[in-house]
């Protein structure tokens, strides 16, 4: 059965993380959402629904029947075998959204749908950016159950330090862990395969470090964190998701953030997430172009791929970055830097694009990953147009 995701009306809430990808390709918990769908439903043929410029990319349907889904939520075991017994024609519905249908793709119209079914259930949704790491310990709890059921952790070294209960604890093959502490009293811990937690670290959950990525010497590490796969974090960390191939290696503070792929925070650079008079965080909307209200009294990072800050940098409470900015320059950056930009002061020029495609092949290849020409012509989009 092909899956076909869909971004529906959440595309834009999601920018600028969904600049590069499908709403589906994000991740949160341990796993993206399509991987999530994917080992939930048992399928490996998987397209999307999104948006032109990304479609070559992120394949387009093929098959004919299909199951179509809005993929950025975490079902209930019941929505789950509700999902699972969809016949052809039917379809579900939550909070008046199409959620889930089983139809016929390539002639795909509402018409096709013969019976909806309301949703009941309070499902945990995932609606916007600061959403990704407000529900993150509900999707690390849901993929730490998913993807270790039935299976037996690699042993805890002796040389760590150990609060909780084991079953909360699962290390894959291969992974290091040694002389830290580890707390799962707060909540569960995964160590992926491959991964390491190096000497002195300090782990609080629930937390997932995903394959090949580490903490670094002495990391301090709070709960309901997630580091995808292939990346370096060190210093200290609370509340973050990083979607993967990125680092922040060196000390200093990220809380309350979600950062792209292909991203680096040079040493010592800071993300305050708490205003001074402890008033509500305003992020910017690509949407309406302004600033919004986000109701969170927390609230530090937005970072898409590819961006870059240097060492020192400070960034202030509510931060959005767009896509390969480059910031270097003194002082605070002001609370929306746009892509491309080459410094992260309000009115400095535009990275040029050869230059950010050159330095962003260049990042790529170190993990040995090619940077490919549809990469190039999504870049080319995003710099002509935003």
């Amino acid at each position: 059965m092909q899956l076909v995701f869909s971004d529906a009306q959440y595309w834009e809430n999601f920018l600028p993380l969904t600049f590069t990808r499908p709403v589906a390709e994000m991740r949160c918990g341990i796993l993206t959402f399509a991987e999530r769908w994917q080992k939930l439903l048992g399928s490996t043929q998987v397209s999307f629904f999104t948006e032109e410029f990304l479609q070559q990319k992120f394949q387009a349907p093929e098959l004919e029947e299909s199951l179509f889904l809005v993929p950025n939520f975490l079902p209930t075991k019941d929505v789950l075998e509700q999902i699972r017994n969809l016949k052809m024609g039917e379809a579900l519905v939550y909070e008046d959204e199409l959620l889930a249908a089983r139809v016929n793709i390539k002639d795909f119209s509402l018409s096709q749908i013969e019976k909806m079914t309301d949703v009941t259930e309070e499902i945990v949704f995932f609606r916007k950016s600061t959403d990704l790491f407000s529900y993150n310990a509900a999707a690390i709890d849901f993929d730490f159950e998913l993807l270790t059921e039935g299976r037996t952790s690699q042993p805890l070294s002796p040389t760590n330090g150990f609060l909780g209960n084991e079953e909360d604890l699962f290390i894959e093959e291969g992974a290091t862990l040694e002389f830290s502490t580890v707390n799962c009293r707060t909540g569960k811990i995964y160590i992926g395969k491959d991964a390491e937690v190096m000497e002195g670290c300090n782990l609080r959950g629930p937390i997932a470090l995903c394959e090949g990525s580490k903490f670094n010497l002495g990391a301090k590490i709070y709960g309901e964190t997630t580091v995808g796969p292939h990346s370096k974090v060190g210093g200290e960390v609370n509340n973050v998701v990083i979607f993967g191939f990125s680092n922040k290696g060196h000390d200093g503070f990220i809380g309350n953030s979600v950062i792209g792929e292909w991203c680096n925070l040079g040493a010592d650079t800071n993300s305050s997430n708490l205003k001074n008079n402890y008033a509500s965080v305003k992020l910017w909307s690509y949407s309406s172009n302004s600033m919004e209200d986000t109701g969170l009294q927390f609230c530090g990072l937005i970072m898409g791929d590819h961006s870059k800050a240097a060492i020192n940098t400070q960034f202030n409470t509510g931060t959005v970055v767009g896509v390969a900015a480059n910031i270097f320059k003194a002082g605070f950056p002001p609370n929306h830097i746009p892509s491309f930009s080459w410094g992260g002061m309000a009115g400095d020029e535009k990275f040029r694009l050869d230059k950010a495609v050159e330095v962003a092949g260049k990042v790529m290849a170190r993990r040995k990953v090619e940077l490919t020409g549809v990469d190039e012509a999504i870049f080319s989009y995003l710099h002509q147009n935003y």
